[in-house]
């Protein structure tokens, strides 16, 4: 089912690249789609539905993350620096040797 969905949002995807991009949101709604329902299954979809409904004129859209906490720039900064400081500590350590 998480297949056929993402498939049918990827050939979404491919339509509407000819067109001039206009969502209000980032990431766009069928990447916050795809990301949402390949993590949470039906659960996703519901959360991909509800990010449609939010859409409309009268929204002021913004940065929406599935995951704030795993998506986010500062997240993903914060994951590199960790395994940066432990590579490091692994390296210091096979110096002691």
């Amino acid at each position: 089912m998480k297949k056929i969905t993402s498939a049918l949002i990827a050939l979404y995807q491919k339509f509407s690249a000819t067109r001039e991009p206009r969502c209000k949101y980032y990431p766009s709604c069928s990447n916050y789609a795809i990301t949402a329902i390949n993590r949470y299954g039906l659960k996703g979809v519901v959360m991909a539905l509800w990010r449609l409904v939010r859409c409309n004129p009268w929204s002021h859209g913004g940065v929406d993350y599935v995951d704030a906490d795993i998506d986010s720039a500062d997240a993903k900064n914060k994951l590199n620096n960790q395994r940066n400081t432990q590579v490091s500590s692994v390296k210091e350590m096979e110096g002691v040797r």
